[in-house]
């Protein structure tokens, strides 16, 4: 694939107040190299300034954290342990939806374009189990969060090789990037996974997931980026949503996997005989 667009403007509106910070004076060099990169101040701690989040720079990884005396505890990406790692070992191999809805039969291990890639769960998951994905994020924060994660990753000494070998990273929005892609490259699959509609229960979601939505905002674009998704794609676009959700504004899926909370959607695209 060709070199994707990196972005590295920050702009919340009516968002988080964000600022960075280093946990030790050995990290500031670091943290100082981020804050001018995504355009954020640099702070000390303790604050004197009021943020509502910041984006700390510790001697293991980066973290952000929401501040308050309620505030849960810091997001930070880790795929060597905790919940990720579980899915990894038991996660129910290429027999699980996400599988199924890939496209993960007998030995087949397509290419994927995440252009909603997140915290780089599904990615990670797609990746061990063969195939090669390229993660595309395209707020600045959960951009930094997920490079940060894929980096320590990559050094991990039983999962290091795998990583480096099969996630390749870029920040910036997949509506601006597939398009750049030359027919003969373009993935096997793109997958999207779009923020979740707003539901009148708010016990399903996470401190994870209720950072998304503030960095990300409602992806009320995913119809756009569908569009794109479907132009670019070389086999297929599946589409993450809740199970009782409606499908995307957009031609109607060709195909439905459903699970007991998530539903996949999926559009066959007749592949383009210009890419044999």
């Amino acid at each position: 694939m060709v070199a994707l667009p990196v972005l590295t403007t920050v702009a919340f509106g009516t968002g988080p107040e964000l600022a960075v910070a280093a946990e030790h004076p050995a990290n500031l060099s670091v943290a100082a190299k981020l804050a001018a990169e995504l355009h954020l101040p640099l702070v000390t701690i303790p604050l004197t300034d009021t943020f509502t989040h910041l984006l700390v720079v510790t001697p293991t990884r980066l973290e952000l954290r929401t501040l308050g005396s309620d505030a849960p505890g810091p997001v930070y990406v880790d795929f060597t342990s905790g919940a990720v790692a579980h899915r990894r070992r038991f996660g129910g191999g290429r027999n699980q939806p996400l599988a199924r809805a890939i496209g993960l039969k007998g030995g087949a291990a397509p290419t994927v374009a995440d252009v909603t890639a997140g915290l780089g769960r599904d990615a990670f998951v797609l990746a061990c189990l063969g195939c090669t994905v390229w993660l595309v994020e395209r707020s600045p924060i959960v951009a930094a969060l997920l490079r940060d994660g894929l980096r320590r990753a990559a050094h991990d000494a039983e999962i290091g090789q795998m990583v480096r070998e099969r996630l390749h990273f870029h920040s910036g929005d997949g509506r601006e990037c597939l398009p750049l892609l030359t027919v003969n490259r373009r993935p096997d699959v793109v997958y999207l996974d779009p923020m979740y509609p707003h539901r009148q229960k708010s016990a399903w979601v996470g401190k994870e997931m209720r950072l998304l939505r503030q960095l990300a905002g409602d992806d009320a674009d995913a119809p756009a980026l569908l569009a794109v998704a479907l132009a670019c794609a070389g086999n297929r676009v599946v589409v993450k949503r809740p199970r009782l959700a409606p499908s995307l504004s957009g031609p109607p899926p060709t195909a439905r996997i459903v699970a007991p909370n998530t539903r996949f959607d999926l559009y066959r695209v007749k592949p383009d005989p210009a890419a044999r």
